[in-house]
């Protein structure tokens, strides 16, 4: 069993991996201005970035959700991975190490699962690679060259193949120290008469990678008549591999996604390749799969979905491609990009088309794509024969439904009148009347749940989101100065040193700015990152009595601040002489409520004492307004 990891190691690791460089292998992040970047964020859906990232901290905060943290929390919650073995994976990606308190460096066997299953994947990925230059291999070589695919193609998407004999990769993974359990957990190798044997053999093999470059699967094409097998054999669903959130070739688009605001989405391994070959760099496919759900939210985060960027959907011009492009239909409206559709004249795929036309006839293909709403009106349209009214109508029927279900009511008019123009029926106000009709049909049907709710007798008021500090936010304005002050003393404590140290914590009204503040105090307040910048925010977090107040923290370390300029000592002197000038004004407000108590019959000291603290707070409140910085 392995020790626990060396607290230096684990040291090294977080400061040795920026969190800006690990998030953007996740999603697309754009400047939020103040050094600060922002992107949809992953842990939850959204149509607006509110995921925040403050690579100088090394802190993110999702203001939507509440979620944040460093590169380690971020890590463990993207990859479902113990502190362990995310502190072991990113020790791997610095090239660290790793130091175990019990039994000195950890062996292989140390790791965690899942980074070992990955190694395994990565290691067979290899050794397919080298065996696409032998002997048995030269079927699977011609099979790329007939499709226009050279060795350096093959090398860059790390194409290879799978010896055609019974456990070759097996024996060879056990040589490396993998157990047969990993091997069969990962889909590697299944179980055969007299133990393990390998799931892929005699076949050409494509790497699937995750979003970050790494394998977790394959994708196996047949190459011989005598294999009975199916054309396409992927890795079975394992803790790796859910082919349901995989993309392929993903690794290498996205960097171009985010900077052409641009996917295009293909069918297969092949079409993928000859995209990226023809200059089409932002293809990607599913993996057996029809394109989905999950598939979107990893799209939309490496999109950076917005009304200015664009997906395009490509599929064979035959009626399985038709149909699959009706199927992408319904994901459409989960993006907030424009969605097009290019479908290959003569029912070829890019491949083909590459092989056929060349390069350009693939980049042409793309370029010359249209919108998906209208492609799929004219889909319904064209089943029926127009030249009647009988078919006219039965056109209307079936078309109307799929224009009433676009949700921008400009686009579902426009679209309603092309819908007239297609079917030829000259009367436009009866097909607008006709979609607007059913899309409110829809509306309703919808609506009918809450009327169930309307009839119960309790209705529960809106809760404040959790996380939020104390939930006062931008919008409250009676403590919206005092979060300033903390956000300038968590991001630069050097601005608010000493002074803010001297604030007491009935300085601060919301109760998570309380809890920040005395956190603060425990990590040894802002004096102590002034002197020794070495990890304050981490001592801040440390501090904190509970997650609550440790999300607090992180949100606060990492919201932009007030200002459209940069943050300097006027400006952290403002927000310091803000929150004590709330803090004397509540004073002076008390003290007068207590003369009030006192009333007329009271104790002549005692009104003299009042009256007394009374002068003094408005001096000071005087002083403050009229001395500034220089008056604290």
């Amino acid at each position: 069993m392995a020790g626990r990891i060396n607290d230096d190691d684990i040291k090294a690791v977080r400061s040795a991996v920026p969190l800006d460089s690990v998030v953007s292998d996740y999603l697309q992040l754009r400047s939020a201005g103040g050094g600060q970047l922002k992107g949809l964020c992953p842990f939850h859906e959204e149509k607006s970035p509110s995921f925040h990232v403050s690579p100088a901290k090394g802190f993110y905060h999702c203001f939507g959700c509440q979620e944040g943290g460093d590169t380690v929390d971020f890590v463990m919650k993207m990859e479902h991975l113990s502190f362990s073995e995310t502190i072991e994976r990113l020790a791997a990606q610095a090239g660290i190490t790793l130091r175990y308190e019990e039994g000195g460096y950890a062996p292989g066997r140390q790791q965690g699962e899942r980074i070992r299953l990955v190694e395994a994947h990565r290691a067979a990925a290899l050794f397919y690679a080298e065996q696409l230059g032998g002997a048995e291999a030269e079927i699977g070589r011609r099979f790329l060259a007939e499709r226009g695919f050279d060795q350096a193609a093959a090398e860059h998407f790390g194409v290879g193949y799978a010896p055609a004999g019974w456990d070759h990769l097996t024996r060879y993974l056990r040589g490396k120290g993998f157990s047969d359990k990993e091997l069969t957990l990962c889909g590697i190798a299944q179980e055969g008469r007299r133990g393990p044997i390998d799931r892929f053999r005699g076949r050409l093999m494509w790497p699937i990678r995750d979003i970050t470059g790494e394998v977790v699967g394959f994708g196996a094409r047949k190459l011989r008549d005598d294999d009975n097998g199916p054309k396409y054999l992927n890795t079975p669903e394992t803790p790796l591999y859910r082919k349901s959130q995989v993309l392929y070739g993903i690794d290498l688009a996205k960097k171009d996604i985010g900077k052409q605001s641009r996917a295009v989405i293909v069918e297969g391994y092949t079409d993928v390749m000859a995209c990226h070959l023809a200059g089409v760099t932002t293809a990607i496919a599913t993996c057996g799969t029809a394109f989905g759900g999950e598939h979107v939210k990893i799209l939309r985060r490496v999109l950076l979905d917005n009304s200015r960027s664009e997906v395009v959907f490509t599929f064979d011009g035959d009626a399985a491609g038709q149909k699959a492009a009706l199927r992408a239909f319904e994901d459409d409206q989960k993006f907030a990009a424009r969605t097009s559709i290019a479908v290959s004249p003569g029912g070829m795929d890019p491949c083909e088309l590459r092989l056929a036309k060349g390069d350009e006839a693939v980049a042409q293909l793309v370029e010359e794509r249209s919108p998906l709403f209208e492609f799929a009106i004219r889909s319904f349209v064209r089943q029926h024969n127009l030249d009647t009214a009988e078919g006219r109508s039965a056109a209307l029927e079936e078309s109307a439904p799929v224009v009433a279900r676009i949700k921008d009511p400009s686009i579902r008019h426009d679209y309603a009148v092309q819908l007239a123009g297609m079917l030829g029926i000259l009367d436009e106000t009866f097909v607008v009347r006709r979609v607007g009709q059913l899309a409110r049909f829809a509306r309703e049907k919808g609506d009918r749940p809450q009327q169930h709710r309307r009839a119960e007798p309790v209705r529960q008021q809106p809760q404040p989101r959790a996380g939020r500090a104390g939930g006062a936010g931008p919008r409250n304005p009676g403590q919206q100065v005092e979060r300033e002050l903390l956000k300038l003393a968590l991001q630069f404590p050097s601005l608010v040193a000493p002074t803010f140290d001297a604030y007491r914590e009935d300085e601060f009204t919301a109760a998570a700015h309380v809890a920040v503040r005395s956190a603060i105090a425990r990590a040894g307040g802002v004096a102590s990152a002034v002197e020794a910048d070495d990890g304050f925010l981490a001592r801040v977090r440390e501090a904190a009595p509970d997650d609550t107040v440790r999300r607090a923290v992180t949100e606060l370390a990492v919201e932009p601040l007030h200002t459209r300029r940069e943050p300097d000592e006027i400006y952290a002197g403002e927000q310091l002489i803000a929150v004590r000038l709330k803090a004397v004004e509540r004073a002076i407000a008390e003290v007068r409520g207590r003369l009030r108590r006192l009333g007329p019959q009271a104790a002549a000291d005692q009104m003299a004492a009042a009256q007394s603290e009374l002068w003094s707070l408005q001096q000071y409140d005087r002083s403050l307004r009229e001395g500034g910085a220089a008056a604290l």
